[in-house]
């Protein structure tokens, strides 16, 4: 499929209603390739915000792209783990980027104040508060 993160697709429902949607992913499973689309409509009531579906992508005849549903469990369930373990990867590379960045700035500001208290350990009172430079999640 040769679209690209954030392009809009066009489908239209069983009643003949287009929606509009935006590309979230492609990924491949087992050699086939899924598409995986958020809606752009602005109905709140009806979406959940991390709602997304995913569909196979497949050619027609003339060899264009088509989206379709997955019919099969046994292949919905194959795609859902994919794109469950997609998403994790993703958070613990966002975590870590998050957390290079925190250490970064914790850094640049010992650099700049020469202040060595801040981690609490040249604190002969206890008055500094102690961190770690690490947030939970």
């Amino acid at each position: 499929m040769e679209r690209e993160e954030g392009d809009l697709v066009v489908l239209t429902d069983e009643n003949g209603e287009e929606h509009e949607f935006e590309l979230v992913d492609i990924f491949e499973v087992d050699g086939k390739e899924y598409a995986v689309l958020a809606s752009t409509e602005e109905d709140e009531a009806d979406a959940d915000e991390d709602e997304a579906i995913v569909l196979r992508v497949e050619k027609d005849a003339d060899g264009n792209d088509q989206l379709v549903d997955i019919e099969d469990d046994d292949e919905w369930e194959r795609v859902a783990a994919r794109w469950d373990e997609i998403l994790e990867d993703e958070a613990a590379l966002e975590w870590d980027e998050d957390e290079d960045e925190d250490e970064d700035e914790e850094d640049e500001d010992d650099d700049e104040d020469g202040d060595e208290e801040a981690d609490g350990e040249d604190d002969p009172e206890g008055d500094a508060t102690p961190g770690t430079g690490r947030r939970g999640r």
